[in-house]
C-alpha cells in the first residue's frame, strides 16, 4: 500500500525515516511582517516498559503579516519546524502528527492549554480533542476564549478496495530515529478580534513489544497580533 503525504495540498516525498514538507506558500514581502524565532527543546518520557523517548524540535520559526482580508480580524502566519523523535531500544513503530494550537483571548502562557512549553504529556493530559475541536485544516474561525488544533500532517494512500484515504499520521517503522519537518505551512485566523496566540504541537505514538503511548510535545506560544 502507497502512501503520499501531503502538507497544505503539496506532496513531500518520504525517504527512509525522514519526511520533509515545503509548502508553495510564500509570506509576501510586507513592511508590517513580524519574524518570530523560537527557541530549540528537547524532553525525554519514559514508557511503561522502561523505554526512553526524547522529543526534539528545532529550527522552529514564524512569519506573521497581515492576511488577505485587510482588516483587524483577519491574520496570516507561514510556519516551519523541524522534529525528531528517538527511541532507546527500536519499537514496532513511531507515528507522528505535528501541527499548532490556536487560541482567541486564551492565555497559553499559563499552562491552561498544552502544558508548559516543552512539556511532554501522556494523551490523557491538558489537551484534548474533544476541548480543542482539532482538524485538518490551517484556516481557523475562532471567537474569544476559544481555542482550536490543527495538524499539518496528510498522507494520502489507496484503501483496501483501491479508493483515496488519508491518515493525519506519519509512520515509520524499523528504526529507532523518526524525523519531521515542514516550511512555510499556513496558519489563517479569522473572526478573532483581541490578540491571538499560536503555539507547536507535536503527538507522537510509539508502540513498542510491550507498551503503546502517545505523547503530546508543546511548543512555546507566540502572538499573531
Amino acid at each position: 500500500m502507497t502512501k503520499r503525504f501531503k502538507s497544505a495540498a503539496v506532496a513531500a516525498a518520504v525517504a527512509g525515516s525522514v519526511v520533509a514538507v515545503s509548502s508553495v506558500l510564500l509570506a509576501p514581502a510586507a513592511s508590517a511582517d513580524v519574524k518570530v524565532v523560537l527557541p530549540a527543546q528537547k524532553q525525554t518520557k519514559k514508557l511503561g516498559d522502561g523505554t526512553v523517548i526524547t522529543v526534539a524540535r528545532s529550527g522552529e520559526r514564524a512569519t506573521i503579516n497581515p492576511s488577505m482580508g485587510g482588516t483587524p480580524l483577519h491574520r496570516n502566519a507561514w510556519v516551519s519546524g523541524k522534529y525528531r523523535v528517538t527511541s532507546s531500544n527500536e519499537p514496532k513503530k513511531i507515528e507522528i502528527q505535528a501541527g499548532y494550537i490556536v487560541g482567541c483571548q486564551v492565555n497559553f502562557g499559563g499552562g491552561t492549554i498544552g502544558g508548559g512549553a516543552g512539556a511532554v504529556g501522556l494523551s490523557d493530559g491538558n489537551v484534548d480533542e474533544e476541548d480543542l475541536g482539532v482538524g485538518g485544516s490551517g484556516t481557523l474561525t475562532l471567537g474569544p476564549g476559544q481555542a482550536q488544533g490543527f495538524f499539518i500532517n496528510d498522507v494520502e494512500y489507496a484503501d483496501d478496495f483501491g479508493s483515496d484515504a488519508h491518515d493525519p499520521y506519519v509512520t515509520y517503522t524499523e528504526t529507532k530515529s523518526a524525523r519531521l519537518s515542514y516550511v512555510n505551512s499556513q496558519i489563517g485566523l479569522r473572526g478573532c478580534a483581541g490578540y491571538a496566540q499560536a503555539r507547536s504541537w507535536l503527538r507522537a505514538l510509539v508502540e513498542t513489544e510491550f507498551a503503546v503511548e502517545t505523547l503530546n510535545f508543546y511548543g512555546r506560544p507566540f502572538s499573531l497580533g
